[in-house]
């Protein structure tokens, strides 16, 4: 009996302790609380997956294949060897494109095809950069160059055919403005949202234009008018600023119809954790990871950073794929708020439509 009634009693005290559990789990579910912790464990998340990804892309660059143009004879012993010990420095090939004239080759410069030229002469290396395609590039290719120069015996004359304008030296002015159209775009996406939410579909969407057409325009005037940093085409770049903006903020309103509160969640991963550190803005292309260098390119930060260089750098040789890779999100994404916008949250009730031949009260008061 004493161990039967001890039972007994052990069994209450475990089904007391588990209502109190259960009672405590329902009093946090149905409390404020239950939504801080989770943002709280979404943000420090979030947080973590920007500094990693930011320090995988950024921290240590390597080279994997360079694109570089060649002129002149390439199957000398003196060509054989520099080109060796190029690769031999770099950790990484060199694709080399041969033209049969420095004209020719600096014409693939300005179509973005390669970031240098070598000219092999019978007593030295010529050795022509190009910073603006790309200055982490450059500033590996003018390192190694000159080591195994000496290491040949070979002299190396170091040039730059495509320099980056004074106002950015480091050629990270680009990057920025265009940080500042990817996130002020889908942040003025949100508070449109969260402050006027009663705005129909129509509505948003030109708002989102207009708000974006407003932000570019402030970006070029700032960087360019009142910084002197950099010297756009100003109705160009202002016009793919204004195309960022409003790509990024159609994508959060995108989201924002298929994830409802949480849609900042996938736009952050997106745009932030993924597309800028892999645009090629602050790295260029070939020192980034393989795969994150091809995907770059398919993703609005990456598409605004190659349609903005070229504007500034190479506008005689403008490609229409960045602004494919644009337009294609803002279609998408629009398309998709169309389809979806009865889950939208916001919009106005359309008022009631009086009954035809006026209202109940006029009716009674023309029957008096």
């Amino acid at each position: 009996m004493p161990e039967d009634h001890e039972g007994r009693a052990r069994s209450g005290r475990t089904r007391g302790v588990l209502r109190t559990i259960t009672g405590w789990w329902a009093a946090f579910v149905s409390s404020p609380f239950l939504p801080a912790f989770v943002i709280m464990v979404i943000a420090a998340t979030a947080a973590g997956l920007f500094a990693g990804s930011y320090t995988y892309n950024m921290a240590n660059p390597t080279p994997h294949r360079i694109p570089a143009a060649v002129v002149g004879p390439t199957h000398t012993a003196t060509a054989t060897a520099f080109v060796e010990g190029m690769e031999k420095r770099l950790n990484a090939g060199l694709e080399l494109h041969p033209y049969a004239t420095d004209a020719a080759a600096r014409h693939g410069v300005e179509e973005q095809q390669v970031f240098a030229i070598l000219t092999f002469l019978p007593h030295r290396v010529d050795f022509a950069v190009a910073s603006a395609a790309g200055a982490s590039v450059a500033e590996v290719l003018t390192e190694a160059a000159p080591v195994v120069g000496r290491s040949l015996g070979v002299p190396v004359r170091i040039s730059d055919v495509k320099p980056l304008q004074k106002g950015d030296p480091r050629g990270l002015a680009l990057f920025y403005i265009s940080i500042a159209a990817v996130i002020i775009g889908f942040v003025g996406a949100t508070q449109l949202n969260i402050h006027a939410s009663a705005l129909n579909a129509g509505e948003r969407i030109a708002c989102t234009a207009a708000q974006s057409l407003l932000g570019g325009f402030a970006i070029a005037a700032v960087v360019d008018w009142w910084l002197g940093a950099i010297r756009f085409p100003f109705v160009e770049s202002w016009l793919i600023l204004g195309f960022t903006m409003f790509t990024t903020g159609m994508v959060f309103t995108m989201f924002n119809t298929l994830f409802g509160r949480w849609a900042l969640i996938p736009t952050w991963g997106l745009m932030v954790v993924l597309g800028n550190p892999s645009s090629g803005g602050a790295v260029s292309w070939p020192l980034l990871p393989s795969l994150l260098g091809h995907i770059g390119r398919w993703l609005p930060p990456g598409a605004s950073i190659n349609a903005q260089h070229t504007a500034v750098y190479f506008g005689n040789a403008q490609h229409a794929f960045p602004f494919v890779v644009l337009a294609c999100w803002a279609l998408v994404s629009t398309t998709v708020f169309l389809i979806r916008r009865e889950r939208h949250p916001g919009g106005r009730r359309p008022e009631p439509v009086p009954p035809r031949g006026g209202t109940g009260r006029d009716q009674d008061a023309g029957a008096v």
